[in-house]
């Protein structure tokens, strides 16, 4: 496995190559079956050649119109087998690769699922939606028509040549040494293709990522007026990938020339060969004829084949950028390791650091009790944040420990955290479907009346009620249209069912109005009560209504302690409250 600073892995061909032995394995009897057909399918086209030899042969001997007939009839019966058994192989083959694509389907959702969020941040949902989108659709294509082609063409291509070499060992010779330029082509191509289409592959996620992070955050980039550097940007990551498309066009323009005007010469060879054989009386002119007609025959799966290896060397970059997956740090997480002793949380030492930045945290030390309310300010960038997440489990710290009951948050699997620790931003998500379906994400088991009891804790019980069919109201791009504050409140409403008993607020009602906003904090500490709530407070009224306050400056926790004891205090929350009063710095 590969991988590009905080870019998903790549498999490596070795890794292809496994993968690919396993989905095989997984449905060993219908690639079985696929093989016997085009073996046979083979065999059956191999009686064209042979038959038609055989009647030259019979006419120049002299011999009667009826076995040229008989000849001539077993030779359309031959065809017709051939056609039939093509047929019913590829059929089988297709079969085959829309079961194996369903599994590589799966699996791709599956590992998508395992990424830890920091990966995918890092990552960018642009590559991870190139490779579930794109590069699978190209994995399918070759399961679907490029395998069962290749099975196909790869039998009829091998038992031509046997044919040749049956007829004369030396024909065969002359025919496979021909081939040689063929074969330096294709050693030439193969040296470069796989890290040209992965090059390809790279500069399309980053497209993708480019495009998604700009339509994504339209408003900022309208507020702050950089479309001319989002243009520029789209423009460099077009650049990167023209340039990268234009690299396999060439590979491509190299390599089919050569391979076009390399397949009229094991034919010439042969007829040159067999025409001097023919006239020292070594060969009769109807075996020359049947080895010229099997290599001329032979090119045509030949050139599918070659075709299919361009399509095999796309396709595998594809299939590589989509088994790197399995190679991504998953959550690792199972359930089965300790328990959490209580409900008490430990920040021990912690420090973190970005992979493209410097540190973040320095050193933080923090206890939060169990049924605490605590409140996190200070300025932007002072690393409030990042604590949240190492809190909630999304990052591990690069030093220290961050614990709840003893255990490490980050050693905790995904359904054991949820009922420990909820983290809820203001980054939010309405799926299409009900407004019901979109709650019960939280809480399969839950009933109406719970659903309906989350809704009016965060206030959003009133234009649910309103809408067409209440909870049955389908809600997304299909359906109604939700705006910020209402998706928010559906977001808060999912952490009420989830029930945790440690709910981390970073920014989570930054979308709603004051009035909105206060109305639906009060909600929820009303619901939580005897729960401990962490809240990232940008609202100083937050930390006014806290049991303790954290004042978080340049990555270091300055000060902690109750409102009152800090505004007498007269340090960093002093000011900060009264700034946010309006009341005057004092001297």
């Amino acid at each position: 496995m590969t991988a590009d600073g905080g870019r998903l892995p790549v498999a490596g061909p070795a890794g292809v190559r496994r993968a690919a032995t396993r989905l095989v394995r997984a449905d060993g009897w219908a690639v079985a079956g696929v093989v016997l057909l085009n073996a046979v399918a083979a065999g059956a086209g191999l009686a064209g050649p042979w038959l038609l030899g055989r009647i030259i042969d019979e006419v120049r001997g002299g011999r009667g119109v009826g076995e040229v007939d008989r000849l001539a009839f077993t030779l359309v019966l031959c065809a017709l087998a051939q056609l039939l058994l093509v047929r019913w192989a590829r059929y089988a083959g297709h079969r085959f690769g829309e079961r194996t694509l369903a599994r590589v389907r799966e699996e791709f959702v599956d590992r998508a699922l395992a990424l830890p969020a920091s990966v995918v941040e890092r990552a960018g949902t642009g590559d991870l939606t190139t490779r579930g989108t794109a590069d699978v659709a190209a994995v399918g294509t070759t399961l679907r028509d490029a395998g069962p082609e290749l099975l196909v063409c790869g039998a009829q291509a091998l038992l031509t040549l046997a044919a040749v070499f049956v007829i004369d060992p030396l024909l065969g010779a002359v025919g496979v040494l021909a081939l040689t330029p063929i074969w330096c082509a294709l050693r030439w191509y193969l040296r470069r293709a796989r890290s040209g289409y992965l090059a390809q592959g790279a500069a399309d996620s980053e497209v993708a990522e480019v495009l998604a992070s700009t339509a994504a955050g339209a408003r900022t980039v309208e507020a702050f007026r950089l479309q001319e550097r989002r243009t520029a940007a789209s423009r460099d990551a077009l650049e990167t990938a023209r340039r990268a498309r234009f690299h396999t066009l060439y590979l491509r323009t190299v390599f089919f020339p050569v391979v076009e005007t390399s397949y009229s010469l094991p034919v010439a060879g042969v007829l040159l060969l067999g025409g001097w054989l023919h006239g020292r009386g070594a060969l009769s002119l109807g075996a020359v004829v049947a080895a010229a007609l099997y290599l001329r025959q032979f090119t045509e799966p030949l050139d599918q084949i070659l075709v299919r290896v361009e399509q095999l060397q796309s396709s595998g970059a594809s299939f590589a950028r989509v088994e790197g997956l399995a190679g991504a740090p998953a959550t690792g997480r199972e359930d089965g390791g300790p328990a959490p002793a209580d409900d008490r949380i430990d920040v021990t030492g912690v420090r973190y650091a970005y992979e493209r930045g410097g540190e973040v945290l320095r050193g933080v030390d923090l206890t939060v009790r169990p049924g605490e309310r605590l409140a996190v300010v200070g300025p932007s960038g002072a690393g409030k944040t990042t604590l949240s997440r190492l809190l909630a489990g999304v990052d591990a710290p690069s030093a220290g420990r961050v614990t709840v009951g003893g255990v490490p948050v980050a050693d905790l699997a995904p359904e054991t955290l949820r009922r420990q620790v909820v983290l809820v931003t203001q980054e939010h998500h309405v799926f299409i479907g009900t407004v019901r379906e979109n709650l019960l994400i939280a809480e399969p088991a839950a009933t109406d009346d719970a659903v309906w009891a989350a809704l009016a804790a965060v206030g959003a019980d009133g234009w649910v009620r309103e809408l067409p069919g209440g909870l049955d109201a389908v809600l997304g791009l299909s359906g109604r249209r939700t705006d910020g504050s209402q998706a928010q409140q559906l977001a808060l409403a999912r952490v009420v069912l989830a029930d945790p008993h440690t709910l981390i607020l970073d920014e989570a009602t930054a979308l709603l109005d004051p009035t909105t906003a206060r109305h639906t904090e009060r909600a929820l500490a009303a619901v939580l009560r005897g729960r401990t709530v962490i809240a990232i407070a940008h609202r100083l009224h937050t930390a006014h209504d806290a049991d303790r306050v954290a004042v978080m400056e340049d990555g270091r926790l300055t000060e902690l302690g109750a409102h009152e004891e800090l505004v007498a205090a007269g340090g960093a929350y002093a000011a900060l409250w009264r700034t946010w009063h309006g009341e005057p710095r004092r001297g």
